[in-house]
């Protein structure tokens, strides 16, 4: 029985076939994520997830989507049935910074004991609103906290700070993205 070298929950082996595919064929780095939202009421909206292409092919391994609802507080109008849409973007910056430096520093072999990621975002409503044309409908500023512990020095540390740069989502929020936005009749 061979035995399965893990650091962080991530399965080195794997992660190194994956590195080794890619260097050899770059096209398998190329990944297309899909959702399509459904709106209810109000503020109130549900996004369904579950096809996407990557590795080369369409991916069959999701059986059941995942859905995800979102709604606004109260004080915004909504029933605050769900976290709201920029409390998901603030969700997924964290979670792929946590990701990131999970599986960066396994590769590098720097075991975490834990890893917490705290975020906050600062809004000021009269962008989205179309009250003044001078503030930004999205977040003006987003601060992060990010405390890990485990067995490494200062300098690991600072390095595990580095490895944020390598967050898909940081740079989604960070740069702009070209977004197409086609609204027709249904």
């Amino acid at each position: 029985m061979q035995a399965t070298s893990t650091v962080n929950g991530v399965d080195l082996d794997r992660l190194s076939a994956t590195i080794e595919s890619i260097s050899a064929k770059p096209e398998l780095a190329r990944f297309q994520f899909r959702a399509r939202n459904r709106w209810i009421d109000g503020g109130h909206s549900r996004t369904v997830i579950k096809d996407f292409y990557g590795a080369g092919e369409e991916d069959a391994t999701r059986t059941e989507p995942f859905t995800v609802d979102t709604d606004e507080p109260a004080v915004l109008l909504g029933e605050d049935r769900a976290p709201n849409a920029g409390e998901y973007v603030l969700h997924a910056l964290a979670a792929c910074l946590t990701g990131t430096i999970a599986y960066h520093a396994a590769a590098r072999g720097i075991a975490l004991e834990t890893l917490e990621t705290t975020i906050r975002g600062d809004l000021d409503l009269q962008g989205f609103l179309g009250l003044d044309s001078d503030v930004r409908p999205g977040c003006e500023r987003i601060e992060v906290t990010i405390k890990i512990t485990g067995d490494f020095d200062d300098d690991q540390l600072a390095e595990l700070a580095g490895l944020t740069r390598y967050s898909p989502v940081r740079d989604i929020v960070s740069n702009p993205v070209p977004v197409t936005i086609d609204v027709a009749r249904a």
